[in-house]
């Protein structure tokens, strides 16, 4: 049985998290405050209006990391400042055989956990999916998206990525080993910053930005602009991959948004820094002018700390 640790809880790790428990893992919930309050007295539900809730009851979950002795998969899903506190957190938890795979948004991620726990623990890992904290202890999917791709970073099949795939399809879930795991995570990257930065920004959900040409447009170029400078840093994506990544989005349901939007709606830190500002600081580094991405960093700025 795969032992599993998923360090935050929320939309990410709460849903993905449910998945392997539900398919026979042992899993154990990282919360904090409420939610993991919740999650303890009535187990973690997920809702979506397109098929029956799934509820985990009971659910092994602590605010304590240091109680779980160490696990063959650490799942991170914390927010993208909470990195550096989280790896400090997770270190009794992280043994010598430990796989830590991050489910974090960006593409810098992995750099903060490579300092913590060296180049052999980090699997390159990436999460589609719609979904956030409806309340405590429910999690939300929006529409049915749901998918992970995972890979070493020297492109070889690993036995333990192999065993975490295997686990993720028994749970039901979307799974895919890479061989190019790098590319991968700017596959999503390049989706995310447009989603994030036009849908925050706009303070509206995919739809109506898709099916107005002066928004559909705007959020085109902030892909375009991730695409330029992922290929200046060696990064495989076609040319015209903000393209695809647009006539993709046309799939997904018009309600979708991103967290980053969900987190300004709801007073919270934003990601902005990483995703808009993360374009803006890597195209810095290669010349690669980023002037729409810089105008969503510059506008969401004054919200970046959350209003709590």
């Amino acid at each position: 049985m795969l032992k599993v640790a998923m360090m935050g809880s929320g939309g990410v790790g709460g849903f993905y998290g449910a998945m392997l428990a539900r398919a026979g893992c042992d899993v154990t919930f990282i919360a904090r405050s409420a939610h993991l309050a919740a999650i303890q007295s009535q187990g973690l539900r997920i809702r979506n209006d397109l098929r029956e809730d799934v509820v985990l009851k009971p659910v092994r979950a602590t605010d304590d990391p240091a109680s779980c002795g160490p696990v063959d998969v650490m799942i991170v899903s914390v927010k993208l400042w909470d990195t550096a506190a989280a790896a400090v957190q997770m270190k009794p938890l992280v043994g010598r055989e430990t796989a830590v795979l991050s489910l974090q948004n960006g593409v810098t991620k992995d750099d903060v956990l490579k300092q913590a726990f060296g180049d052999r623990a980090v699997m390159g890992g990436v999460a589609y999916i719609g979904s956030h904290i409806e309340a405590p202890g429910v999690i939300r999917q929006v529409g049915t998206m749901q998918r992970i791709v995972l890979g070493e970073y020297d492109g070889h099949v690993s036995e333990r990525a192999r065993r975490l795939h295997e686990a993720l399809l028994r749970a039901g879930v979307n799974a895919e080993l890479s061989t190019d795991v790098r590319r991968a995570l700017w596959e999503k990257y390049v989706f995310l910053v447009g989603l994030s930065g036009a849908t925050a920004s706009m303070r509206k959900p995919l739809g109506p930005i898709r099916n107005n040409p002066q928004t559909r447009a705007f959020m085109l170029e902030l892909m375009r602009e991730t695409v330029a400078v992922g290929r200046a840093h060696g990064v495989a994506l076609p040319p015209d991959f903000a393209e695809e990544r647009q006539a993709w989005g046309d799939s997904l349901p018009a309600d979708m948004s991103s967290s980053m939007h969900h987190d300004l709606e709801q007073g919270n830190r934003l990601e902005v820094e990483w995703l808009a500002g993360g374009v803006v600081q890597l195209g810095r580094a290669v010349g690669v002018a980023t002037p729409m991405n810089r105008a969503v960093w510059d506008i969401l700025c004054l919200h970046a700390e959350g209003r709590r």
